[in-house]
């Protein structure tokens, strides 16, 4: 049993407005598209994908680079069922068993509606995902309200919607260019096929205007979690004419000693980071006994852990820093520090918090031997 799914992206988004079609709007770290590009990828059910754009997207070539194996990409027509059937015409060579075909800007769609439209297929031609009508329904015309509905004789209708290939093709094929239907189940009742249908999902819906983009984030975030992780560190003082602290370099009359740069501060919000995300410390990933990380600036590593939370579908939400040293005045550079943690994470400064405090002469610090640092880092991250 061989398996597609097309996924259509040729709509220009005029209910959503603006110039940047819908699914190429951001929705946390990924575009619209990228996440439903990672379910239909996560579920492993299919067996070719196709992706249908407008005439000279510019965008899809770029967001598919890190999916593997690529999507097969192909250009649409003026109206879904025209862009429907160019996803159609790329699978004809090699045709499928099954074909479904997905809202691109649904990105909620989960692994189990698509295997119950999958495994309906068995008893059906066709198959669509539905949900009832919950509210009161009425006629409307003429900017008149009229008559009450039937509610019950009404439902809602999803993607994705699943077909027998050898069945539906042919029906793509005798079309004339001017016929079109407002969805592909549409065709397949004018047709006069076999219709299952199996139960939706609320969560399951397509963002058509802007504020479906402001519920999508809602929903985004119910699914996600706060990790709080913390690092610590210390270096050695030693003789110098500067140091690197918290990003910045500090004209002290003196030097920390470390493989590195010696940035206390940046070492210790790295650990932080990476102990939220469970993935070891810094000397995991940037081992002091590699001649490659001699002398290297200390932005490098928090760059890293950045970037892993960015892989990690995850954002930060908020880094606090305590410096704890007898010399140098931290309070001179801190708003510089607090900006440049913020430069090298991609956050407001007003995620970030830098505090200094001393160990009232007691223990390394305070006999001015070395400087240490705490830091706590927050980070939402996805519920898997």
């Amino acid at each position: 049993m061989k398996i597609a799914q097309i996924l259509v992206a040729a709509g220009k988004s005029a209910r959503f407005g603006g110039s940047l079609p819908k699914q190429y709007h951001r929705l946390g770290s990924k575009t619209v598209i990228e996440h439903t590009l990672s379910k239909v990828y996560e579920s492993n059910l299919f067996d070719q994908i196709v992706v249908v754009v407008a005439d000279g997207d510019t965008f899809i070539t770029d967001i598919v680079a890190s999916f593997s194996p690529a999507p097969v990409i192909v250009t649409g027509g003026k109206t879904r069922t025209a862009s429907v059937k160019a996803g159609l015409e790329a699978l004809a060579s090699n045709p499928p068993d099954l074909v479904l075909i997905h809202d691109a800007a649904r990105p909620f769609v989960s692994t189990d509606l698509m295997s119950a439209v999958i495994n309906t297929l068995s008893d059906s031609q066709a198959v669509v995902p539905i949900l009832p009508m919950i509210d009161a329904v009425k006629s409307f015309s003429d900017g008149q309200v009229g008559a009450d509905l039937d509610r019950q004789s009404m439902l809602r209708v999803q993607t994705p919607q699943g077909f027998r290939f050898s069945d539906f093709w042919p029906l793509y094929q005798n079309l004339s260019d001017q016929e079109h239907f407002a969805d592909d189940i549409a065709l397949a009742e004018h047709a006069g096929l076999s219709i299952h249908t199996v139960m939706g999902n609320e969560n399951n819906f397509k963002i058509t205007h802007k504020d479906d983009l402001l519920k999508a984030e809602r929903l985004m975030t119910s699914s996600f979690y706060t990790a709080t992780g913390h690092g610590f560190d210390v270096h050695r003082i030693e003789p110098g004419k500067s140091l690197w602290l918290a990003g910045i370099e500090i004209p002290a009359g003196f030097s920390l000693k470390g493989h590195s740069d010696a940035d206390v501060g940046l070492h210790a919000i790295t650990d932080a980071i990476l102990g939220a995300l469970a993935e070891g410390d810094i000397g995991d990933h940037f081992p002091p006994t590699d001649p490659k990380w001699k002398g290297a600036r200390s932005d490098q590593f928090l760059s890293f852990a950045r970037d892993r939370v960015i892989d990690r579908n995850g954002k930060l939400a908020h880094i606090d820093l305590t410096l704890i040293c007898e010399k140098p005045k931290v309070k001179p550079y801190r708003e510089s520090m607090r900006q440049r943690i913020a430069e090298i994470l991609g956050i407001s400064i007003n995620r970030v918090s830098v505090k200094a405090t001393t160990t009232e002469k007691l223990g390394y610090t305070g006999r001015g031997e070395g400087i240490s640092a705490h830091a706590i880092a927050s980070i939402v991250l996805p519920d898997v």
